[in-house]
């Protein structure tokens, strides 16, 4: 029986596994993003006062000498970025990845971002962006942001992203970054060797476009992080929460396998454990050309955001306001540590955090992480080079595209194999049959109507067998050798989950 033949036969078992969630309502990137939508932040409701009392009662004092400490490690690291600018960022040719030089190692688990050079060929990446604008000219109804001049497209199951997220070059890129991971239990559930897809947007941001100026952020939830019915339930983030950031392990996944990153349905809000986000390059883009800036602190910055909500400054502020002037927020006497006291009473405030949003963060909100400064171009990419920055780092985009050309990427993180990514993925798989929007994303008819899109028959041919692996589309061989206990029993539990046996 062909690929496509099993793939079928799958979804007709219709299983509750397999079967498609109600769709989230119909949006943008911009309903995603609280800034984007036009929505002010403010104190959310009593709840989060209770939550925020409930994680760290009993530890208050060791929270507030981590604090401190971690202040004082903020004061001498920063001036250290801002000095090496887009140079912090590690880089690595393709060719060389699979042998990586010790020190590009280093950097990229202290960082949590590297660029890989020529993950495709040039050209070839370039004849990409060729055919999505055909495909896009041939479908004038395409969604996208802003409406009146569009920068990123509500597309995801053109012929171009699906080879992109098959290509054997790219699934490689993918194994070799999410081996940096590693996973306190040798037999948790997880395969950082059997990457799938997950099915993300594209840009095309034109020069002098300020409209998708988004500012520094966090993906994968906002008020999830605190609450203990999300990134609780693994206890990702309990060192920090003790008091003890310092031993906070940004790369040990067991812990994030039973998180719950999207807790009110937000738009756009990622329900994949993605260990990398990342994108690959279809233009020649440099610093302010409409390109990703990074915050590349990882662990320390990740402890800020986290702690931040449990302080507030004892001059420059108004208590009801949570923000003051610029001017006073550079000012060494607003960010003194003795200008910072715990708060005795835990307000209602989780700074830049809206249900239903990603978490966003500014310099008004985070003076600390003086984010003016610390926020670092990726360094010029050429078409066919690949950028990934780990999970929790905050990233942001040029606020205008000052370049003369466009900026053009196809979003494609890194994401390891899981029973509940599997659950995810047959969802997906479902919507890429159907040409609706990949399930994360505003619902709606999508590409379901388009012209030229690619249908299931096509897939093995497009992006063999392993892409289709990756995709859902054909099972995976729990019987391979080499594999871990873990890698086999999630293997066996993707392929019962996806419908291949049951």
């Amino acid at each position: 029986m062909s690929a496509s033949r099993r793939v079928i036969a799958s979804l007709q078992l219709r299983t509750a596994a397999t079967q498609a969630h109600a769709q989230k309502r119909a949006g943008d990137i911009s309903d995603a993003f609280a800034s984007l939508s036009g929505q002010d932040f403010k104190p959310l409701t009593p709840e989060y006062a209770d939550l925020k009392s409930r994680l760290i009662r009993g530890r208050e004092a060791e929270v507030r000498e981590s604090w401190e400490r971690l202040l004082r490690d903020l004061r001498e690291e920063i001036p250290l970025i801002v000095e090496l600018g887009s140079k912090v960022i590690p880089e690595i040719n393709f060719e060389d990845f699979e042998n990586a030089p010790e020190r590009f190692n280093q950097e990229l688990k202290k960082r949590g971002v590297a660029v890989v050079r020529g993950v495709v060929p040039e050209q070839d990446a370039l004849q990409w962006k060729a055919d999505l604008r055909e495909y896009i000219r041939q479908n004038p109804q395409t969604k996208a942001f802003p409406q009146d001049n569009p920068q990123v497209y509500e597309l995801y199951w053109s012929r171009t992203q699906m080879l992109a997220r098959g290509h054997p070059n790219m699934l490689k890129t993918q194994r070799l970054l999410m081996s940096y991971w590693h996973s306190k239990d040798s037999h948790a559930p997880v395969s950082t060797q059997h990457p799938i897809s997950y099915a993300d947007r594209l840009r095309m941001r034109l020069p002098g476009d300020a409209k998708f100026a988004l500012g520094p952020h966090v993906d994968g939830g906002s008020v999830e992080r605190w609450d203990e019915r999300g990134y609780g339930l693994g206890g990702v983030y309990d060192d920090i929460w003790k008091g003890q950031w310092e031993n906070f392990d940004p790369w040990e996944a067991s812990c994030r396998l039973p998180v719950k990153s999207d807790l009110h349905q937000g738009v756009g809000a990622c329900s994949m454990f993605r260990m990398f986000q990342g994108w690959l390059s279809l233009s020649h883009t440099g610093p302010f050309q409409g390109t990703l800036l990074v915050n590349p602190l990882l662990a320390k910055a990740t402890a800020y955001y986290l702690l931040r909500p449990f302080f507030s400054p004892r001059r420059g502020v108004e208590a009801c306001a949570q923000t003051t002037s610029e001017a006073l927020t550079n000012s060494q006497e607003f960010l003194q540590s003795d200008n910072w006291s715990m708060d005795t009473k835990p307000s209602s405030w989780i700074q830049g955090a809206t249900p239903g949003h990603g978490q966003e963060l500014s310099h008004l909100l985070h003076p600390h992480l003086n984010l003016q400064q610390s926020m670092i171009h990726v360094p010029t990419v050429r078409p066919g080079d690949y950028v990934a920055w780990h999970c929790d780092t905050i990233h942001a985009v040029d606020k205008v595209h000052s370049g003369t050309s466009d900026s053009s990427v196809l979003y494609i993180p890194a994401c390891p194999l899981t029973e509940e990514s599997a659950i995810n993925l047959a969802e997906q798989r479902r919507a890429f049959i159907d040409g609706t929007p990949s399930p994360d994303f505003g619902g709606g008819i999508g590409e379901s109507e388009h012209i030229g899109r690619v249908n299931v028959e096509e897939m093995e041919g497009l992006v063999g067998v392993e892409g289709c692996r990756a995709m859902g589309l054909h099972e995976w061989d729990s019987d391979a050798e080499g594999l871990t206990p873990g890698q086999r029993e999630v293997l066996d539990r993707a392929n019962k989950v996806l419908g291949f046996y049951s």
